[in-house]
């Protein structure tokens, strides 16, 4: 695996915004074998993993590694991976592999609609802990397969900061955002990393084409895995040992499983390209 290392400045801007975008993460060839994929399991009738939404303006595919190999390529990509573990260190594991297209909302639907709503990742901790003892523990890496330009084009909408808030997100009277709010230009091929404390929401989506993304979504591994609870063999047998302990798959030489205390595979690799792991400091 290549490495790229975390500027000083991704670092800050992940640590007090909660997000930070990867301008070309991907290369064409690999937006249009993703998007190929990803066109083919939205075509089809196949309902395993399938998670639509009920408004009909959003489909997807849960674990969307298992369903096609093609997806394989986000789990350790060389542009974007290496910063995560620099951000988060060697203890983790593939949380989620979501597949994500955004149809075209009705003519007429309001440029402020926020689809899902304003919202942090693993909402179960909120309901479990409070707002203010949800640690930094998940990120996503969500990679763009079409441009979104334009405003109001199904992009996930952040609000700056919000990572550090102890209490809910404050949204003005009359408002539909919170102030501050971002709303990314991006263009096919590039990413956002953004953590499970950061408020987020997804856009109206009003420019007559569907948005398509993959979100990958990493944590600790003392967190659960959201969509999958043994990943397929024929999915793990694809990847190298730092590939198996993200899919929980690391075996030792008679086929036993290795318990998730050892980290040996990622741990080595920050070895050799002297990443130094420091635990957030909240």
């Amino acid at each position: 695996m290549q490495f790229t290392r975390l500027t000083p400045e991704q670092k800050r801007q992940f640590d007090d915004e909660g997000y930070l975008i990867v301008r070309n993460a991907l290369s064409s060839e690999e937006v249009a074998a993703l998007t190929a994929a990803g066109d083919a399991l939205i075509g089809s009738s196949t309902s395993e993993n399938r998670q639509p939404h009920p408004s009909g303006l959003y489909d997807s595919f849960r674990n969307c590694i298992a369903m096609d190999p093609t997806f394989l390529m986000l789990l350790q990509h060389p542009r974007t991976f290496p910063l995560i573990v620099e951000l988060f260190g060697p203890n983790i594991h593939l949380i989620t592999s979501h597949l994500i297209y955004k149809l075209p909302s009705p003519p007429g639907t309001a440029s402020d609609t926020a689809l899902l709503g304003w919202h942090r990742d693993i909402a179960g901790t909120v309901h479990d802990l409070g707002h203010a003892r949800i640690p930094r523990m998940e990120m996503k890496c969500a990679f763009y397969l079409t441009d979104m330009m334009q405003p109001s084009t199904g992009v996930t909408l952040f609000a700056p900061g919000s990572n550090h808030l102890k209490e809910p997100l404050q949204i003005p009277s009359g408002q539909s955002r919170p102030d501050g709010a971002v709303e990314p230009q991006l263009r096919a091929g590039d990413a956002v990393f953004f953590e499970n404390r950061t408020f987020h929401a997804a856009s109206v989506n009003l420019s007559g084409a569907t948005a398509k993304m993959v979100m990958m979504g990493y944590g600790f591994r003392w967190l659960m895995p959201l969509d999958y609870t043994e990943q397929p063999s024929h999915v793990v047998e694809r990847v190298d040992d730092i590939g198996k302990q993200l899919l929980n798959g690391l075996r030792d030489p008679e086929g036993r499983f290795i318990p998730g205390g050892n980290n040996a595979p990622l741990r080595e690799w920050c070895r050799q390209h002297s990443i130094t792991y420091t635990a957030y400091d909240y």
